[in-house]
């Protein structure tokens, strides 16, 4: 029997991890990630207000790798055969995934991951007014998940955008904003903060905004876009592949263009569409696909391959525990009908099962 290909993995998130896990059989995979443990992003608000919810959100890379070479460390540079880490470690292969996402500094241990959030627990809960900076998806369900939780929080939310969300249609904005007014959370559009200059007024921190509006609270959560983790690349042999945003350029495949066995997926790529976790889930699902096949058959396998076309702007935002909006083809709708679909469990116990453990 020919000898297994080495597949190398960069990144053990939302694309990462579903990869590694479909492909730990079919080859001898390294996973290299900065962290011990995999996390469903899209409910770690829901562990701010609730820290025990994060037991089933946090999975130790081991949990469903049984067959795979984990490196907790980070990669600092790629050459056409190897990836060599901060660590000091070296690692051949013959195909690699590069799914790094965002440069967001997390703690290496769950255990840590656990304790950060008992931490934030005790910050919402301590205060009287918060405010939250960004009103992006992530700003928008934090506020959401403080509201329904806290009610008696006093909450602002500043975001610089001339609507929240901009990432989806008015209509999906207008209600959000209508829903946050409905929990008295007080937004500000069109302004941002400079959290630096934030003074002690006493028993509040006095912050000031850039139409010198001045907010008083007792705390602060910024929810803003985190660059991409592709930084280290422009020292490597895939300097030229980076966009002027960082991003990596892909073909139909998915593959670096002009390159056969290095592949990019997931918030990384320059697929023209939103950076979802579901749609990195399907790149994930394809690009194990397209690797099984070409590992056993080669580039002759080329005409069996799947190619990756962008999905349109497809969203659902939870808003506490209940209500959600939701922007899908047809239809803008929020309340409980779309709150039923993803805001009870956030998709978690679907996406353990898809990860092979219990939900």
């Amino acid at each position: 029997m020919e000898k297994e290909k080495r597949v190398v993995i960069i990144g053990g998130g939302v694309a990462g991890s579903l990869l590694a896990k479909s492909l730990q059989f079919d080859a001898h995979l390294t996973l290299i990630d900065p962290k011990e443990y995999f996390e469903i992003p899209w409910a770690s608000l829901r562990a701010m207000v609730e820290p025990p919810f994060a037991e089933r959100t946090l999975i130790n890379h081991g949990d469903y790798l049984p067959n795979a070479k984990i490196i907790v460390s980070t990669a600092v540079n790629v050459t056409d055969r190897e990836v060599f880490t901060a660590d000091g470690q070296q690692i051949v292969y013959d195909y690699l995934v590069i799914a790094a996402g965002h440069a967001d500094p997390a703690p290496k241990s769950r255990t840590e991951r656990l304790n950060h959030y008992r931490n934030e627990n005790e910050k919402i809960k301590s205060a009287g007014s918060i405010l939250i900076v960004g009103g992006g998806p992530t700003g928008v369900e934090l506020a959401g998940e403080i509201a329904v939780d806290f009610p008696d929080k006093k909450l602002t939310l500043v975001h610089k955008g001339t609507r929240l969300m901009e990432f989806i249609g008015a209509k999906a904005s207008d209600k959000a904003l209508k829903w946050l007014k409905s929990k008295n959370v007080e937004v500000k559009l069109e302004q941002s903060v400079d959290l630096n200059s934030a003074t002690d007024g006493g028993e509040h921190r006095i912050y000031q905004t850039s139409l010198g509006e001045t907010i008083q609270a007792d705390c602060h959560f910024l929810c803003v876009a985190k660059p991409l983790a592709t930084a280290w690349l422009k020292e490597t042999v895939l300097k030229n592949d980076l966009d002027n945003q960082g991003r990596i350029k892909v073909d139909e495949y998915l593959r670096v263009k002009g390159r056969d066995n290095i592949f990019a997926i997931g918030d990384i790529t320059d697929v023209p569409e939103i950076k979802q976790g579901f749609l990195a889930h399907k790149q994930a699902e394809m690009v194990a696909k397209n690797l099984k096949l070409t590992m056993e058959g080669g580039t002759e396998c080329r005409n069996r391959m799947d190619t990756y076309k962008p999905h349109s702007a497809l969203a659902i935002v939870s808003l506490g525990r209940k209500d959600a909006v939701a922007q899908l083809p047809f239809i803008t709708m929020s309340g409980r009908i779309p709150g039923i679909i993803k805001s009870g469990d956030l998709f978690v116990g679907k996406t353990r099962k898809q990860m092979g453990l219990n939900p």
